[in-house]
């Protein structure tokens, strides 16, 4: 299949962060290799966008100005830059307010740097808040990344308070906003016992991105172990990824598409290498699609 059949790639923050502690302490999670290193190395395995933790984002901006790191994106044809990850929005309070200090830089970030999206969790917790008042917040976060040309993206998730397709459906879409959107990762879909074809139903336009990996077929640990540690290269796992990406196909969506590989074996290896595997496996997942 020719590169101009493929979407554009996006190198999600894990792909290129090196032996990092995902959802660990800031210094934990924070990449220790150079921003400039690491977007050359995306670019030479053929990706057209890269993702950055908030917590890789204030470490880098110790060595990089916004207009050092914009350069730099430009310099290697990275047209795709997202942010992750907003938890807590939901909330009052202390974590209320730390969710308000990260989205206020995430923001200013999405501004210098023209993101593309901010990445939001659901209540991770799985408490059971009021459409209305989850409506009033998602709304706001939209209304805000608006004014600096950026979107949101919800990411459904099994464990948390926005677990399936329908409840996902029923925020982004209640919520109604041009740059707020779904964000539909295969792993959080097969391990919530979401079918494929429950992708294909989503409404036209809901979908604002996408992310592919691949897992064993029953859970290596418990729920987070296997999330954060387990995930395997598109094609090396239980899941159907052709089908999957039959589905969005079939939904309508067409944009960018984002690789996640959280895994302590890829956390071992050069990232080079890592980002190389990763879209080689993935393009061949296209090649597999049957329509």
């Amino acid at each position: 299949m020719a590169d101009s059949a493929y979407p554009d790639f996006v190198a999600t923050y894990w792909l290129h962060a090196g032996k990092v502690v995902p959802l660990g302490l800031p210094e934990e999670e924070a990449s220790p290799h150079d921003f400039r290193a690491r977007a050359e190395a995306a670019a030479a395995a053929g990706f057209r966008g890269i993702g950055m933790m908030h917590s890789d984002l204030m470490r880098v901006r110790s060595n990089y100005s916004f207009a050092d790191m914009k350069a730099i994106l430009a310099d290697c044809g990275l047209i795709h830059l997202e942010f992750e990850f907003l938890v807590g929005w939901l909330e009052d309070g202390a974590n209320g307010t730390q969710a308000e200090r990260v989205f206020t830089e995430l923001l200013s970030a999405a501004d210098a740097l023209g993101a593309r999206h901010i990445k939001v969790g659901p209540d991770m917790d799985a408490r059971d808040w009021p459409l209305e008042h989850m409506l009033e917040r998602f709304t706001s976060l939209c209304a805000r990344a608006a004014e600096v040309g950026t979107g949101i993206v919800l990411e459904p998730m099994p464990w948390s308070n926005v677990a399936t397709v329908s409840q996902a459906v029923e925020l982004v879409g209640g919520a109604n906003c041009d740059n707020g959107g779904l964000l539909i990762d295969i792993w959080h879909m097969a391990r919530g016992g979401n079918a494929y074809t429950d992708v294909a139903s989503i409404p036209s336009g809901l979908i604002h991105h996408l992310e592919i990996n691949d897992a064993a077929s029953e859970l290596v640990g418990s729920m987070f172990e296997d999330t954060v540690n387990q995930r395997l290269h598109c094609g090396r796992g239980a899941f159907d990824v052709p089908a999957f990406l039959h589905a969005v196909q079939t939904q309508g969506y067409r944009g960018p598409v984002g690789i996640e590989i959280l895994s302590a074996v890829e956390r071992e290896r050069p990232y080079p290498d890592v980002l190389q595997d990763a879209i080689a496996c993935a393009r061949a997942q296209y090649d597999a699609i049957t329509t």
